[in-house]
């Protein structure tokens, strides 16, 4: 897989993947990390402690906030992976230190529930396990 670091670092859990474009500011509850808004297909679920993959973000630059809230209330994915960098998201990433990156193919390969590491300084971004 190609990818491009936004915001370096290291993490590992469970992949939260949507195909549907998110607005943090809308869309998650900044407390809980649950997504909330009923016309998403992940309304109901938590992007908390996930790898959380999908396109891009939507909406007002105040979403950058939010993904800073998240983190501060300890809500937050624990690193990103989109296939767009916008401007809200990679700055909330790099306000709050959630590492992200932005994947130009095979993103399909990213399962939901699949246990995967993300590490920006290493050779492979990305190592499945299990």
């Amino acid at each position: 897989m190609t990818f491009k670091v936004i915001v370096k670092g290291k993490a590992s859990g469970k992949i939260l993947k949507t195909n549907t474009p998110i607005n943090f500011l809308g869309a998650v509850d900044k407390k809980t990390g649950i997504i909330h808004d009923k016309k998403h297909d992940l309304v109901g679920r938590s992007i908390k402690d996930s790898i959380l993959v999908f396109p891009y973000g939507v909406g007002s630059s105040v979403g950058a906030y939010t993904i800073y809230s998240l983190k501060s209330n300890k809500s937050a994915p624990l690193a990103m992976i989109c296939t767009k960098a916008d401007l809200s998201v990679a700055s909330g990433c790099a306000l709050a230190n959630i590492p992200m990156v932005i994947a130009t193919e095979e993103l399909e390969k990213l399962e939901n529930g699949k246990e995967i590491t993300l590490d920006t300084e290493s050779d492979k971004l990305i190592v499945f396990r299990g």
